[in-house]
């Protein structure tokens, strides 16, 4: 089995920071590319950002020079810096990750979600 734990979510000012952790633990012997998506309540989850474990990344327009991804390899973790955050970033965050297990299977899954509320 596979976790992937999120943290650093909360209440932020418009114009603030936040920033968002995700650790996979458990039988994962490689993790591939990972991710951040949001979901509104009645809305499809759409793509934050993502990063290959080659450290190339990929985001939405809508945080592009603002939201910054990154991972530690070595700790199983992706960071989700978010900047200059907007009352439209309001959401409830995802981790996601895939990779494989030991023995070779295919592994992906998901984060439980943290929230993070923007006041403006």
């Amino acid at each position: 089995q596979v976790q992937l734990v999120e943290s650093g979510g909360g209440l932020a000012q418009a114009g603030g920071s936040l920033r968002l952790s995700c650790t996979a633990s458990g039988s994962i012997e490689r993790l591939n590319a990972m991710g951040w998506y949001r979901q509104d309540p009645g809305k499809q989850r759409e793509l934050v950002a993502t990063i290959t474990s080659g450290s190339r990344t990929n985001y939405a327009d809508s945080v592009k020079g603002r939201f910054t991804i990154s991972r530690d390899n070595a700790k199983n973790t992706v960071y989700l810096q978010m900047n200059r955050l907007k009352a439209g970033d309001t959401s409830v965050y995802y981790c996601n990750a895939e990779g494989t297990y030991y023995g070779g299977s295919y592994y992906y899954g998901w984060g439980q979600g943290t929230q993070v509320t923007v006041s403006s």
